[in-house]
């Protein structure tokens, strides 16, 4: 007869998780390049164009491309190594719920703002999902209140606690609807995906 033993308990792949989140952080990072360069010196190409414009029917979808288009280098280079460094500290434990945290960013904030931001101008840039990865991770922190979750959020705040003046309406220039409702979005996302359940999660 053979002594049974059970199978040691498995540890968190973290170098695993560092990669995946690495990958899809360069994608996401890539994505938003490529798509200026293309914007900026393909002839004919207008990706601006995909930006939101609130209430118009016909546009309804553009809340799934405005958050990867930028007006121009300025605004492409401000927003990249703090989109970076978010992406990558939301990625990091679970690529699957980036993702999907992702989307309920651009689904939530992107809906708001076709439904309320100013007319007359089209809405876009990667500050939606920088605000609502900021949110997010903030959000883990207080529904799971465990040490690394708290740890990342106060990492966050430190580095970037000072964007939240940007949900104020000081600059007509700038779309403070995208920052105001990606954040709820990001919110939202943390709310959905890791608040505990009575029973469990």
């Amino acid at each position: 007869m053979r002594d049974f033993q059970p199978a040691p308990p498995q540890r968190p792949d973290h170098r695993g998780n560092a990669v995946g989140a690495g990958v899809v952080t360069a994608l996401l990072i890539g994505l938003i390049w490529v798509q200026e360069i293309a914007d900026q010196l393909l002839l004919g190409v207008n990706l601006d164009r995909l930006g939101i414009y609130p209430r118009n029917l016909a546009t309804w979808w553009h809340i799934f491309t405005a958050p990867y288009l930028h007006g121009g280098w300025e605004h492409l280079i401000a927003n990249t190594l703090p989109l970076a460094t978010l992406a990558f500290m939301s990625a990091v434990r679970s690529v699957g719920r980036f993702l999907t945290a992702t989307l309920i960013i651009m689904v939530v904030g992107g809906g708001l703002i076709w439904l309320l931001a100013r007319g007359g101008s089209a809405h876009l840039g990667a500050s939606i999902l920088i605000f609502g990865y900021f949110a997010y991770l903030l959000g883990v922190g207080w529904w799971e209140r465990t040490p690394a979750a708290i740890g990342v959020a106060t990492i966050a705040a430190v580095l970037y606690g000072s964007i939240l003046w940007g949900v104020l309406p000081t600059d007509p220039r700038v779309s403070f609807e995208g920052h105001l409702f990606g954040f709820i979005g990001g919110l939202v996302a943390a709310a959905m995906l890791h608040r505990q359940r009575p029973g469990g999660r």
